[in-house]
């Protein structure tokens, strides 16, 4: 039996019907089924046109972005697919603030409704610090599938750290353009 490290806190129902998928050696066929494509977004360039784009659409009044990058550390140091932090400095008798947002550089390989889920998620952070019923509505609000792409997101995670059926070499991602 496969741990399901990304999926604790669901339902023990739903945590069967995925533990069969694994066990079936179906996980990685799912999810590819579900988001064959990978997205064109590899640069921090292209990421922060992308993330620009979705907060002028969504959160025009929102402070500026100061950055926006992939990072190789997020993954494997913090345990978080994305993070959004705030710089205070002074400058003469003024406090400047930046905001960056860090997506984990897996994401770069990953379908691209999960990447705009992580991006949603970061964006939210901007009006909302914690995760409570306003933050989970304002993500909502900016994707309707917010939860749902949260869950095969998780889905995904779990799919790429198991070896996939008659693979003997190593894992291939799903949603991954080869």
């Amino acid at each position: 039996m496969t741990p399901l490290k990304y999926l604790s806190g669901y339902s023990p129902e739903l945590l069967a019907q995925v533990q069969r998928l694994v066990d079936e050696g179906r996980l990685h066929a799912h999810i590819a089924q579900r988001y064959p494509d990978a997205h064109e977004v590899r640069s921090d360039r292209a990421l922060y046109e992308y993330v620009l784009e979705m907060k002028n659409e969504c959160l025009r009044n929102s402070e500026p972005l100061a950055k926006v990058v992939y990072d190789n550390k997020l993954h494997v140091v913090q345990h978080a697919l994305g993070t959004h932090t705030t710089a205070v400095r002074v400058q003469g008798q003024k406090l400047k603030t930046k905001r960056e947002i860090r997506v984990a550089s897996l994401f770069k390989q990953a379908p691209e409704p999960f990447l705009r889920m992580i991006v949603v998620h970061e964006l939210a952070h901007l009006r909302h610090r914690d995760h409570d019923k306003k933050f989970y509505s304002l993500c909502e609000s900016m994707e309707p599938a917010y939860h749902q792409l949260e869950f095969d997101a998780r889905l995904w995670l779990l799919a790429r750290e198991l070896k996939p059926p008659g693979d003997p070499g190593g894992s291939s991602e799903p949603g991954a353009v080869n």
